[in-house]
């Protein structure tokens, strides 16, 4: 069977314990080369993980043509310079989310790749590929709950290091751009459709630049979308869709486990029923759908064009958030 032969840049944590695990038991993907910073980190990952090979240098991985795509799940702020590299260097690229640190930056990666139009680059919003959310949004398309008017969700965790990435704002850190881009995503796939205007308040936390509690509203044409993001309080994770002829909750919408059974709750006339879901690894199914784009010759399952809207968005609720005042975004 065909295997798109993946490079990872970095050994970051995501990478070592999720990703790379999942495109090693995927139907149509290998991972062949890991690189880090230093000979030793890579040399390590690599044996940890069963890699073939092992670079000191992003540059040198990219170099390699055994190497059909590279997974990048850099530090936020590095997302477009080498994602843009690699295109250059003929790879294929899957990019952490966000793919960028604002829409300006987002759209050079999106210029690049249009230049390269025999590649494909997508952003890594992996819970789109769990059946859990396949199921979701058949039965919002399907009117199961009426017409959808009314979207929560909520992502935490509890991080007080000061040197995490996640607290650096040179990085690109902060609740927003790290969790609550994915409030954003799921809010316009199950609307179907762009919000008009945006409104947030940031909690400030001492001794942090970055955001660490960020609430926000979202209006679109035909209802709102509230989130909460945050990352100095007790882990927590819900999304909650209402229509006019019922509702339907994800309690585990963003980190299912991969080899645990999870469902959905659907809720009409106060009737509830739970929808089971078989086991399913996200980041799996993510890199076969992107394989399987490649081998088809078919666009990003996901394109860049999502991507950029998400960015738009970010940038529209930061400077709410700035201004204390409802921002509109054209379309």
């Amino acid at each position: 069977m065909k295997k798109l032969r993946w490079g990872v840049l970095s050994t970051a944590i995501i990478g070592r314990t999720k990703v790379i695990p999942a495109i090693q038991t995927s139907a149509f993907g290998t991972v062949t080369a890991i690189a880090s910073r230093s000979q030793e980190s890579a040399d390590n990952a690599a044996r940890e993980l069963g890699i073939e090979k092992a670079y000191a240098s992003y540059e040198a991985l990219l170099a390699d043509p055994d190497i059909d795509a590279i997974y990048n799940p850099l530090p936020n702020h590095l997302h477009v310079p080498w994602s843009i590299k690699a295109l250059r260097a003929g790879k294929h690229v899957l990019c952490e989310k966000p793919v960028g640190l604002n829409t300006d930056d987002a759209k050079r990666l999106l210029d690049e790749a249009e230049d390269h139009p025999h590649l494909i680059a997508m952003e890594a919003f992996m819970y789109r590929f769990h059946p859990q959310w396949r199921k979701a949004l058949e039965l919002v398309q399907q009117g199961v709950i009426g017409k959808v008017k009314s979207v929560h969700s909520q992502f935490s965790y509890n991080n007080h290091e000061p040197d995490n990435i996640r607290n650096k704002i040179d990085m690109g850190g902060g609740a927003l751009m790290d969790i609550g881009c994915y409030c954003i995503s799921l809010s316009r796939w199950l609307f179907g459709e762009e919000p008009e205007k945006v409104l947030a308040h940031i909690t400030p936390f001492e001794d942090y630049e970055v955001d660490c509690l960020i609430s926000g509203l979202l209006q679109f044409p035909a209802g709102t979308a509230t989130f909460t993001a945050a990352t100095k309080i007790e882990g927590s994770q819900f999304v909650e869709a209402v229509g006019e002829r019922g509702k339907i909750r994800i309690p585990v919408p963003f980190s299912p486990e991969a080899d645990t059974a999870t469902h959905i709750i659907l809720t009409r006339d106060h009737l509830s029923e739970e929808i089971a879901i078989p086991p399913a690894d996200h980041y799996r199914e993510m890199a076969d759908a992107l394989a399987s784009a490649v081998f088809a010759n078919q666009p990003a399952p996901t394109p860049l064009t999502d991507a950029m809207q998400n960015m738009r968005i970010i940038d529209a609720l930061f400077e709410s958030a700035r201004s204390q005042q409802w921002q509109p975004l054209t379309q």
